[in-house]
């Protein structure tokens, strides 16, 4: 949704989010096609033609909503931008059942600030594209994140649970464990709550400022 227009660039918000903010216009098209399928591998490459050895371009992420137009053999091919694998694509209304399991798919991606897919994603991107793909909605920034779902207490964590600090997120694995796109690292990584939380400390980032549960999907 455009909102304004200023020389090269388009200010407005997007629909499935509702995040704010400027795009270049020339990535923006008019009339979308309706998407029947979510791409559910971490990436999926778009060949020029359905067979092995065409020639590759660019990737589609978790969770992008296509339009598929056609079928051959193992290929699927997505409306304006090419072939992909058909393996790569769930039906629109399909979805995961465990965040933690997809977010655990991303473990040693590179951390971006900004980013939310496999090439590279930050904190809260990760929350976010784990949620997707098992059909649940998710706000883009942490803080906004830290509004969902319900409040637990720290002795009660589990599976699936989220914990936030001052500008960060991390997803519970189990009561001791969490996953987190992080700067210390530059990576996705697997940690102990207890260590993240004493470094978070020594550095002065100070405590987790709170622990959110957010129910089932």
């Amino acid at each position: 949704e455009v909102w304004e227009a200023r020389d090269d660039w388009s200010y407005g918000r997007a629909l499935r989010d509702g995040y704010v903010g400027w795009v270049v216009s020339d990535f923006l098209a008019p009339g979308a096609p309706s998407p029947t399928h979510r791409v559910a591998a971490l990436r999926t490459i778009l060949f020029s033609e359905p067979r092995l050895r065409a020639p590759a371009g660019a990737a589609l992420s978790l969770n992008a909503l296509v339009r598929v137009e056609a079928q051959e053999g193992d290929y699927a091919l997505v409306a304006g931008a090419g072939w992909v694998a058909g393996a790569h694509l769930a039906p629109i209304g399909t979805f995961e059942a465990d965040p933690a399991a997809v977010a655990e798919r991303f473990v040693g991606a590179p951390y971006l600030w900004g980013g939310r897919c496999s090439i590279g994603l930050d904190c809260s991107g990760l929350v976010q594209q784990a949620l997707y793909a098992c059909g649940r909605g998710c706000r883009r920034d942490s803080d906004q994140q830290a509004l969902m779902g319900e409040a637990v207490d720290r002795a009660d964590l589990a599976r699936g649970d989220l914990v936030f600090w001052a500008g960060h997120v991390a997803m519970m694995l189990d009561p001791a464990r969490l996953i987190h796109a992080n700067a210390h690292h530059m990576a996705v990584t697997v940690e102990p709550l207890d260590a993240v939380v004493e470094r978070r400390l020594a550095v002065g980032e100070g405590p987790p400022t709170g622990f959110r549960r957010l129910g089932a999907i």
